[in-house]
């Protein structure tokens, strides 16, 4: 009769584990950069800096949005066509903030990749992706091609 506390035989293959996400505090302290990757990273929190500013003032427009004249905190407008209006804007303020919310996630993504040693690299080929790109789009994951090859398969990797 086997013992019920004996040990399994063979230990089970354990899971990697999965990548942290880098904090703003931690996106802030990182190690000096140079040359490259220092033009790199400088690019990406300008633009995280910009965007975090954008998602602040359509934060505060999305607010403003359900205050009345008065400045108080209302559901209701005094006339239909206003309340159609302000549900719209209200709307078009939170979407904008959820792309934006997407774009940052994109570019922390990008500054884990450039500590990482990967930035540059298409996510997809591994090939490098053209310097040009990455200036209008620094946070950019593939190359012009596999990019293309995702739109015409929608969003997803060449081969799927």
């Amino acid at each position: 009769m086997p013992n019920s506390k004996t040990k399994p035989a063979s230990k089970p293959a354990s899971k990697p584990e999965p990548k942290v996400r880098m904090t703003d505090t931690q996106l802030l302290r990182l190690p000096n950069f140079r040359g490259d990757k220092k033009k790199h990273y400088d690019a990406l929190m300008a633009l995280r800096d910009k965007i975090c500013a954008q998602m602040k003032f359509h934060s505060d427009e999305a607010l403003d949005a359900v205050k009345n004249s008065s400045g108080e905190l209302t559901s209701m407008s005094t006339h239909m066509a206003d309340a159609g209006s302000d549900n719209f804007l209200h709307d078009m303020e939170l979407n904008l903030m959820t792309n934006e919310g997407n774009v940052i996630e994109l570019i922390d993504e990008a500054i884990e990749r450039l500590i990482d040693g990967d930035y540059g690299k298409c996510l997809d080929c591994g090939c490098d992706i053209n310097p040009e790109r990455l200036v209008a789009m620094p946070y950019a994951q593939c190359c012009i091609r596999c990019k293309s090859a995702r739109e015409k398969n929608s969003g997803m990797p060449p081969g799927h």
